[in-house]
């Protein structure tokens, strides 16, 4: 699954291909698993919509999208739109297992799996492509709802006192902590074992014995960690690619997730695999306490 990395560099390929469009029409396919919002209910609102900016929150897409009216005669561009426009509506994505999120030229073939085209009014499309089908789309009209807010705390940005608050008192593993999204949202598998390594910190460890020093540890190195895969274009270890279909360079640098075996790239200790939380958990026995 997408975790922060990939969402993020995928949400800013998007924003900066589509920024200003308007969206002319809507086709989705005819399953029903992909859709919070009923097809025939996203499309009539989406259509006429322009385009206002595309952002991430959490592990999801967010599509801030203005009025039909922002259009004179609801054709064509929206004239020079900004980020200050307050939007309206919201398209919100959320990419599950295999899910793609696409900026495809006009008249590009059409992959077997898509389950939205939406055309723009430069003739490019914006399509989601899912094969699994765990991926989901749903549209909120804001003036009849609230906008979307990811379900945990940003790990970008939060401060060292509320990462620590949010870890101390609790009694599960800090591997199991780090996924759960209602902690922290956009960590997944891939980042929490890195983050981990590059702090020292054993994956197994209850979260309520970590001093606040080595918390503070974990919360800089899991940004060090997010940010540079995010530079690097995400990690590209099964589906995932960027908004335009390409692969990310951030698997090349990994130090312990999926290198089972391998030797430590710091001490040279056989990289082990245990399972924590249902999720296969990788370390360095000699450089993580």
């Amino acid at each position: 699954m997408p975790e922060l990395p990939e969402v993020e560099t995928i949400a800013r390929g998007v924003h900066r291909r589509v920024r200003g469009e308007r969206i002319e029409e809507a086709w989705f396919s005819s399953y029903k698993e992909p859709f919070k919002t009923p097809q025939r209910r996203q499309a009539k609102g989406l259509e006429g919509r322009v385009i206002l900016s595309v952002r991430r929150a959490g592990k999801h897409i967010v599509c801030e999208l203005g009025g039909s009216h922002d259009v004179p005669g609801g054709t064509g561009p929206a004239p020079n739109p900004t980020a200050r426009e307050t939007p309206q509506a919201q398209w919100i994505v959320h990419l599950g297992m295999t899910g793609r999120l696409l900026v495809s030229a006009a008249g590009a073939p059409v992959a077997t799996h898509t389950h939205a085209r939406l055309t723009l009014a430069s003739g490019r499309e914006l399509r989601f492509e899912d094969p699994r089908r765990f991926g989901r789309l749903e549209f909120r009209d804001l003036e009849r709802t609230e906008g979307f807010i990811g379900p945990g705390a940003e790990p970008l940005t939060i401060p060292g006192e509320e990462f620590a608050e949010r870890f101390k008192s609790r009694r599960l593993s800090i591997k199991a902590a780090l996924l759960n999204q209602d902690i922290l949202a956009g960590v997944g598998n891939i980042y929490a074992d890195e983050s981990l390594f590059r702090a020292g910190i054993r994956p197994s460890r209850r979260t309520n014995r970590l001093t606040r020093s080595e918390l503070e540890k974990l919360r800089l190195a899991l940004r060090e960690v997010l940010e540079h895969a995010i530079r690097l274009g995400g990690s590209s270890v099964s589906d995932y690619v960027d908004a335009d279909g390409e692969r990310g360079f951030f698997q090349l640098e990994h130090n312990v997730y999926r290198r089972t075996g391998e030797p430590c790239r710091v001490c040279q200790t056989p990289i082990r695999r245990i399972v924590i939380a249902g999720r296969s958990t990788h370390f360095c026995s000699h450089c993580q306490k």
